[in-house]
């Protein structure tokens, strides 16, 4: 099928593979079952299929739109295979993703006319936050492009110092304060030090606290009022991470955040140690936010640029 042209190299593609494997393999564990002795879609199989999609984390509401879409095929072919149910399954979340993320990149990609690119990168403790941020300060930096980071989430001394340790590995630049800061300084000092220096993208990490969402719009209000100050449209970019390994939580906090900020984009990570995989699927259908990068490793390679049609090729492969 055409959709599924490769614009990955081998390498990643594998790497895409390999990290969707416990996903895959508890999904089509569930649906082997589902149609075990069956041999035609019929309402059985259709409502054992709306559990397997439920319980692999894809979410109701975008199981529901699956379902309709599977019925109206059914519909028009009384005597649908379950044999073809793989091949139906693929084409319809790919074409339910297709109708979200228009325009996703390629690759590690800015735009031409905002220099410096500001990212602001929002998300609760413990979802990857700033190792997203240090893999991403290396996708640009191999592409030859300067960048800075701000260590603006000031309440954990750890997040700094981890923030440090990804300056130093990807050696970059990097604007920190004392632990207790004020983190909208910090963002501030980021912003006049980054278009001193000519950089062309510049990440700021907030703090990842949940517990109040008043606080944390009001807090992420001032970073960006701040902001502005220095580059009159920043941020260009508000990226959420998401750790993928906890389901329905991270549709949970992704609508927490969507509410207290205006999210841009997305980022959802630690697909490689999961079978919740296809919480990628409901997040960005019911979202209508793009997911722009999906982590599948450890390795400082295995942050990808989320493409829909390769997901959905190595999620049925």
């Amino acid at each position: 099928m055409a959709l599924f042209k490769n614009i990955f190299s081998s390498e990643k593609k594998e790497t895409l593979d390999k990290g969707l494997e416990k996903t895959k393999t508890s999904f089509f564990s569930k649906l082997s079952k589902a149609v075990a002795g069956k041999s035609k879609v019929d309402d059985d199989v259709l409502d054992e299929l709306e559990e397997v999609l439920v319980t692999s984390d894809v979410g109701v509401k975008t199981t529901i739109k699956i379902i309709e879409r599977i019925e109206d095929r059914v519909a028009k072919d009384k005597y649908l295979g379950t044999d073809e149910l793989n091949k139906i399954l693929r084409e319809e979340i790919a074409g339910l993703l297709s109708e979200t993320n228009v325009g996703e990149a390629i690759d590690f990609e800015i735009p031409q006319n905002k220099k410096p690119y500001i990212l602001m990168v929002v998300g609760v403790n413990g979802v990857g936050k700033t190792t997203t941020i240090g893999k991403l300060a290396y996708q640009f930096k191999k592409k030859g492009l300067k960048v800075v980071l701000g260590a603006a989430d000031t309440f954990r001394a750890a997040a700094i110092d981890q923030l440090q340790v990804w300056a130093d590995r990807v050696d970059i630049p990097i604007v920190k304060q004392a632990m207790g800061s004020d983190p909208a300084s910090v963002a501030f000092d980021t912003l006049q030090s980054g278009v001193h220096q000519d950089a062309d993208v510049i990440i700021i990490d907030t703090a990842g606290r949940l517990h109040n969402k008043v606080n944390l719009m009001n807090e992420l209000t001032k970073v960006k009022r701040v902001m502005q100050k220095v580059v009159e449209d920043a941020p260009h970019d508000v990226l959420l991470v998401l750790d993928g390994s906890t389901g329905q939580n991270a549709f949970e906090q992704a609508k927490q955040f969507t509410a207290a900020t205006e999210v841009n984009s997305l980022a959802v990570t630690k697909l490689d140690g999961t079978a919740k995989g296809g919480v990628v699927i409901g997040i960005s259908d019911q979202f209508q936010i793009p997911v722009k990068y999906i982590g599948v490793g450890e390795g400082i390679e295995d942050l990808q640029v989320f493409n829909k049609y390769e997901f959905v090729d190595s999620f049925f492969k």
